[in-house]
């Protein structure tokens, strides 16, 4: 899923790079910059959607697996035969859920920042179109939209390898198959 997400993400900043060199003319496919952004924000707002909910999701499962651990009731949705000593997987579901919860913590807010500087840029394009604010006004949140989702992409790519090899560890420390969360 990882990979999928990771591609997802080269897309969006693919569409995004190629509707900022057509309003900035460099490059000229026929196509003003205002029909490209269309496609291109819409499609940045799906693939954080996906993004976010995954590690929405990584961090639930080992917040989840976690309250079962500590709890020691419901130990049969994680082991067929349970241990008598369960302060190895205690200390292990730990760490887990320390590094799921920083995960989210550090990609949630750019995907928020991303979206919300994206649609500020979305309307404040169409205000400039319609002569009610200033060129640099649009060109400014678009420029921070930029930034902010070019931050936001190194940090996705980073923690979405960090949470993939995490639900890898989880998944066989408790014999989860694949496909299931």
């Amino acid at each position: 899923m990882a990979y999928l997400l990771r591609g997802l993400i080269v897309i969006m900043v693919a569409a995004i790079g190629l509707t900022t060199c057509v309003a900035l003319g460099f490059i000229d496919v026929g196509i003003s910059h205002i029909k490209l952004a269309i496609p291109a924000y819409l499609y940045t707002i799906f693939a954080q959607a996906f993004v976010m909910f995954y590690f929405i999701g990584v961090s639930r499962l080992v917040n989840n697996i976690n309250l079962i651990i500590t709890s020691e009731k419901n130990l049969h949705e994680l082991f067929d035969d349970a241990p008598a000593d369960l302060t190895p997987y205690k200390d292990k579901v730990k760490r887990y859920v320390h590094k799921a919860d920083l995960a989210k913590r550090q990609t949630i807010p750019w995907t928020m920042l991303m979206i919300i500087l994206g649609m500020i840029a979305f309307f404040l394009g169409g205000a400039h179109d319609t002569n009610m604010v200033e060129k640099t006004t649009h060109s400014g949140v678009a420029y921070g939209f930029i930034a902010s989702m070019l931050i936001g992409f190194v940090r996705q790519w980073w923690f979405l390898g960090q949470t993939h090899q995490l639900l890898r560890e989880v998944k066989t420390l408790f014999s989860i198959p694949d496909g299931q969360m």
